[in-house]
């Protein structure tokens, strides 16, 4: 008996100590797997469209995992971004730097202003107001032919080498570009982090739980929920432009509903509310898209099954499962 106690808490304490190191030293851990990953994906531009998503996927996460208010209209937050970061480099020549700040700031300005006009709504009016706001985006990104291309896309975003600290990149090289991109995304994950162990992202949480009991407690809801849709637009505005320089056009279906659409099953795949879910979700759902396309035209179908099995058999999604397992 005493044998099986003494089993009993190494068990326990090997749980602990998974657990906490995975929590406490997150970004390390994030950053460790960020800079190796190109060298087990099957092509570089493969594991740029993983970050770039999952970059996505963790703006959105901030308002679905953290906040609780399931959004449709990201899309126009990921696609806002994009354009801003495209249309100041092709019509005003902006250097790439000031042309990705231009995509953040346009997403943190798109976010305030569906955020204002959405969030006093609950469940599924946030959801369905969030996407009719977002299909009036695609709609005026559509019709300005002059700025936007509209439905040919945005082209000609021609980024070919970034002066970095007095050198020279070769932006055009798939290995520099994936760490040029990388190193965005770490930076993201660190803002993130302190985000969330900050007394703010406690605040979030607590309105998640109960709105009720934290209005109570003195929290201003409606201004928390405001500005943490905010937040999650700056993140997806930096993904939006990441993506515009990786693919140097910005198609007119980035903001199309389909775009919120994927975020969402990204988000469930990977475990909602958790640090490392959107990651996790977007590299297993484009590594299916990948992998299942080349055995089948219908790899939606296949997609599809594989996304309704982990809904009923791991609701809390791939880490939230593993996170949950590696508690005490």
């Amino acid at each position: 008996m005493n044998e099986m106690s003494q089993s009993l808490l190494r068990t326990q304490a090997a749980r602990v100590s998974w657990f906490d190191v995975a929590t406490r030293h997150r970004v390390a851990l994030a950053t460790l797997v960020v800079l190796v990953f190109p060298l087990v994906m099957p092509f570089t531009a493969l594991a740029v469209n993983i970050l770039i998503y999952g970059l996505y996927a963790l703006g959105f996460n901030l308002v679905y995992g953290y906040l609780g208010l399931l959004s449709f209209g990201h899309a126009a937050l990921f696609g806002t971004g994009a354009y801003l970061c495209g249309i100041a480099i092709v019509h005003f020549g902006l250097p790439w730097y000031a042309a990705i700040a231009i995509g953040v700031v346009a997403g943190l300005a798109m976010a305030a202003l569906i955020g204002v006009l959405a969030i006093r709504t609950r469940g599924i009016y946030f959801a369905m107001v969030t996407m009719a706001l977002s299909q009036c985006v695609y709609y005026l990104f559509y019709q300005a032919v002059d700025w936007t291309g509209g439905e040919n896309g945005l082209r000609g975003i021609n980024v070919r080498s970034i002066d970095l600290f007095g050198m020279r990149l070769d932006f055009l090289d798939p290995m520099t570009r994936y760490y040029v991109i990388a190193a965005f995304v770490i930076a993201a994950f660190f803002v993130l982090s302190r985000i969330l162990a900050s007394p703010f992202g406690a605040v979030i949480e607590a309105v998640r739980e109960n709105a009720t009991r934290a209005r109570a407690s003195g929290y201003d809801v409606t201004l928390t929920r405001l500005i943490t849709f905010v937040l999650s637009g700056g993140f997806c505005g930096l993904a939006g432009a990441l993506q515009a320089l990786h693919l140097s056009i910005v198609p007119i279906e980035i903001l199309h509903y389909d775009t919120s659409g994927i975020v969402v099953m990204i988000a469930l795949l990977g475990g909602m509310g958790t640090f490392f879910g959107p990651m996790i979700g977007a590299a297993v759902f484009l590594l299916l898209e990948n992998l299942v396309s080349l055995w089948t035209v219908h790899w939606q179908l296949i997609v599809g099954a594989i996304f309704v099995s982990c809904v009923l058999f791991f609701p809390a999604g791939i880490w939230g499962t593993l996170t949950s397992r590696g508690k005490p």
